[in-house]
C-alpha cells in the first residue's frame, strides 16, 4: 500500500535526475575516430571506402579523410578544394560545413558555405570534381543560395528522395542578424548545380537551429538538426519528423544527443551526419572539435543512438497488481508506478537497443522505506538479478543503475516485488 509522504521532502530538479552514478559502466559511448580538429563532418561510403569532409581547419579549406570502415582507421588525405572557394564572390576563410555527393555520371558535387565578399555574410556555393578527393573547382560566378535579407545561407545538405528527386536542405543565418532562423528545402537539378522552383520552409526557431541532415525512413522523413551555441558543451542534436516534405514537422520531445545524455562522453555533440546505421558527429576536446561515430538503430523509424540515454516513462508500461500515482511532485511527467507491494506485482516496459550488447539501465525511483529496497529484474523473460534502491524519502527522486544485456531491437524489462517498497518514475537505457 502507499506509504505516507514524508513531510516537506523537496523534489529533485531534472538536472539532479540526470546525475550519473559512479558505477554506471556498461554504456558504449560514441568512439573518437579523428583525434584532431574536424568539425561539421560530412560522410559517405562508396566502393568500400569511407570519405569524410570538414569545415576549414589548419589543414586546408575542405579537409578530406578516408577509411576502410566507419570506425577507421582514418587517414587525412589533404585539402579537397585547395584553390579555395569561388574567387568571383567569396573570400578565403570561413568555408564551412561541406557537403559532397556522388553523382550518377561518376562526378562529385561539393556544396559549401563561404564568406560573401560584398556583404560579409555567409552564402552557399557549388564546386565539382572527378574524384571524391578533389580537387574541387568552384562553379559559377555567383552563389547558389544567398538570401542576404535573411542573414545569408549556411549548412547545405544534399537529400535524394526515394523517387530520385534531388534537394538541398539549408539554413538561412537569421540568428547572425538577430532574426529567426529557418531550415529550408530547395529542389535542385544538374547534379545539384542549379535551383528548380522556390524554397519550402521546414522548421523555424528564434534561437539557433542549424546543421540539417534529412533522412527518409519508411513512410516518414526525419530531419536532424543542431541547436544551442556551437562554441561549448551546450550544442546538441535533435530531430523532427513528417510524413510529407511539405510538413508539418513534429519536433522530438527530447533531444537525441546532448552532453548530458552522453554522460559527458562527448562535449557538445552536434553537426551530425547520419549514414545508414551510423551517425558521425563532432565534439569539443580542448579548443578543437574531434570526429566521433556511434551506432544508430531505428525504432519504428525513429532514431536511437547507442550511448545516448533514452527515457521510457514507467507508467506507460504494462502493470500487474500495481497502479499509477498521478501528481507525483518532482517526478518526470508527474506520474509514477506505485504499490509494487505484492508477490505478483510488476511493471514491464519495452525498450529499444540499436545493436545487441551491454547497456546501462537507469531506474528513476523514490524509496521512503526504513532501509534499502530492491526490485527483481527480468529482461526478455529471463531473470537478470535485481535493482537496489538506497533510502531517499518519498517524492525525493534519484537514480539507480544496473548493467543489462539486450538484443538488437525491442526488449522487455520487468521490475518485480523485492525488498521493502519503492516507487518507479522512469527507465533510461544507455
Amino acid at each position: 500500500m502507499r506509504r505516507l509522504l514524508a513531510a516537506l521532502v523537496a523534489a529533485l530538479s531534472l538536472t539532479a535526475l540526470l546525475s550519473v552514478p559512479a558505477h554506471a559502466v556498461s554504456a558504449v559511448f560514441p568512439s573518437e575516430i579523428i583525434g584532431e580538429d574536424f568539425p561539421d563532418p560530412d560522410v559517405f561510403q562508396q566502393n568500400g571506402t569511407w570519405y569524410a569532409y570538414s569545415t576549414n581547419n589548419g589543414r586546408g579549406t575542405v579537409t578530406v579523410a578516408t577509411a576502410p570502415s566507419a570506425t577507421g582507421p582514418w587517414t587525412i588525405r589533404g585539402d579537397a578544394m585547395p584553390g579555395g572557394p569561388s574567387a568571383d564572390w567569396a573570400q578565403p576563410g570561413r568555408t564551412w560545413a561541406p557537403d559532397v555527393y556522388p553523382n550518377p555520371d561518376g562526378t562529385y558535387t561539393l556544396t559549401y558555405t563561404a564568406w560573401h565578399k560584398a556583404s560579409g555574410h555567409q552564402c552557399i556555393g557549388v564546386a565539382t570534381a572527378a574524384s571524391p578527393l578533389g580537387p574541387f573547382q568552384p562553379v559559377g560566378t555567383t552563389p547558389l543560395i544567398c538570401p542576404l535579407d535573411q542573414g545569408g545561407a549556411i549548412d547545405p545538405n544534399t537529400f535524394m528522395a526515394n523517387d530520385g528527386t534531388r534537394y538541398l536542405v539549408w539554413k538561412n543565418d537569421g540568428n547572425a542578424i538577430g532574426q529567426p532562423s529557418t531550415l529550408w528545402l530547395t529542389r535542385t537539378a544538374d547534379n545539384g548545380r542549379t535551383i528548380v522552383g522556390g524554397n519550402t520552409a521546414m522548421l523555424t526557431s528564434s534561437g539557433v537551429i542549424e546543421a540539417p541532415d534529412l533522412v527518409q525512413r519508411g513512410s516518414q522523413y526525419v530531419l536532424f538538426f543542431s541547436g544551442g551555441g556551437y562554441t561549448d558543451c551546450n550544442y546538441l542534436t535533435s530531430y523532427a519528423t513528417s510524413t510529407s516534405l511539405s510538413g508539418p514537422w513534429t519536433t522530438a520531445y527530447r533531444p537525441l544527443m546532448t552532453t548530458a545524455t552522453l554522460d559527458n562522453a562527448v562535449c557538445g555533440p552536434g553537426g551530425a551526419d547520419f549514414v545508414d546505421n551510423k551517425v558521425f558527429l563532432h565534439g569539443w576536446v580542448g579548443n578543437q572539435r574531434h570526429l566521433y561515430v556511434a551506432d544508430v538503430g531505428w525504432a519504428n523509424d525513429y532514431p536511437v543512438v547507442r550511448g545516448s540515454r533514452v527515457r521510457y516513462e514507467a507508467e506507460r508500461g504494462t502493470l500487474n497488481h500495481c497502479s499509477v500515482r498521478a501528481n507525483a511532485a518532482g517526478a518526470s511527467d508527474g506520474k509514477v508506478v506505485a504499490y509494487i507491494d505484492y508477490a505478483d506485482s510488476w511493471v514491464e516496459n519495452t525498450v529499444f537497443a540499436p545493436v545487441a550488447g551491454s547497456y546501462t539501465l537507469y531506474v528513476g525511483y523514490a524509496n521512503g522505506s526504513a532501509s534499502t529496497a530492491s526490485h527483481g529484474l527480468v529482461v526478455n523473460g529471463n531473470n537478470a538479478g535485481s535493482v537496489s534502491y538506497p533510502v531517499t524519502g518519498w517524492d525525493n527522486w534519484h537514480e539507480s543503475s544496473v548493467s543489462v544485456t539486450l538484443d538488437a531491437g525491442w526488449n522487455t524489462i520487468r521490475l518485480t516485488k523485492g525488498d521493502q517498497y519503492t516507487e518507479v518514475d522512469y527507465l533510461e537505457v544507455q
